[in-house]
């Protein structure tokens, strides 16, 4: 077992993937442009150089690209860098990827992956602060990945890119320094697993990406105050292993969901209203949801803060499950 930083375990996923795969290719080059550790991809990208390519910024060009050559027999990872960016490319994600496979009456598979950043990361404002995973949770067809550890980073990419669905994986930037154990042989983690990342008696708290280390960090300090809050990750969107999320609320009876994406037709909407459909007589108390107010992210550091899941809105939520 040994502590590594989240981008070190994403960039050895990279490295093995591609040392293995010949038919594996990185499009665009901005994998660690929002960090200080971009000189990791870079060496990367030297030592692969004939399976990486940078194209004009065209999303739906390059978008477009992926899933024609992922049609075509390669297995595409493409970064589209900043998550609003996916908006520029959504027709050839979510009208031509995502549908390939059904209308196609099985014959013809997507193997691709598309890379984004999402969430508040500090002063991106409205145009580069998206948090699209519940809009594309509303397109069937796609899989949906989001890691909140340097295990799951490294043990979901390598899932994501030996998939032959297409494939949304999730990153945030506030990740990418946050260590965490991995093991030395790992092993592909896979879909539709979730992880409860710390156990508790007296409230469920379920966090998807970067809201799971807030979440971990509210918990400990819950615990001196005597309030043992489980923290259960999905992991994925798609498939949802909806069963660990109910074994946890049967336990516990209360539940709050903390997630990045906007309060309204959100993450944590879906997952509230299918545990309501599941389990509403298991619930000791209403469920709440904290998750990004519904207006467009401000560039003001302040402002930003202030509208995002923050950890006086999460330990009001739980207190408020538990009177």
């Amino acid at each position: 077992m040994r502590e590594i930083a989240y981008y070190e375990a994403k960039f050895e996923a990279l490295n093995e993937i591609m040392a293995a795969d010949p038919t594996v290719h990185l499009i665009n080059g901005t994998f660690l442009s929002l960090s200080p550790h971009r000189h990791v991809y870079q060496e990367l990208a030297n030592k692969y150089r004939d399976r990486v390519m940078s194209p004009p910024i065209s999303e739906l060009g390059f978008c477009g690209l992926a899933t024609g050559a992922a049609m075509a027999g390669l297995r595409p990872i493409v970064d589209i860098s900043t998550g609003s960016f996916i908006f520029e490319g959504w027709p050839q994600v979510a009208n031509e990827a995502a549908n390939a496979f059904s209308m196609s009456g099985g014959q013809t598979r997507v193997p691709v992956v598309f890379h984004l950043f999402h969430g508040l990361r500090g002063g991106g404002a409205a145009q580069h602060s998206a948090s699209p995973q519940a809009m594309l949770w509303n397109n069937p067809g796609l899989e949906i990945v989001l890691p909140s550890s340097p295990r799951d980073v490294k043990g979901l990419l390598k899932t994501a890119v030996a998939s032959d669905n297409p494939t949304i994986f999730v990153d945030h930037v506030q990740l990418l320094d946050v260590k965490g154990d991995v093991p030395e042989n790992d092993s592909p983690i896979p879909f539709g697993l979730a992880h409860v990342k710390r156990k508790g008696s007296d409230v469920t708290v379920i966090a998807t990406s970067y809201m799971v280390q807030r979440c971990l960090q509210v918990a400990e300090r819950l615990a001196s105050e005597r309030i043992s809050a489980e923290v259960v990750d999905p992991r994925t969107l798609v498939p949802f292993d909806m069963a660990t999320l109910m074994t946890s609320v049967e336990k516990t009876g209360r539940v709050v969901i903390v997630d990045e994406t906007h309060q309204s037709c959100g993450v944590a909407a879906e997952i509230a209203a299918r545990i309501v459909e599941s389990g509403f007589d298991k619930l000791k108390a209403p469920l709440r949801r904290v998750s990004t107010l519904d207006v467009p992210v401000s560039y003001s550091p302040p402002l930003e803060d202030y509208i995002g899941p923050r950890e006086d809105r999460i330990i009001e939520a739980i207190r408020a499950v538990l009177r």
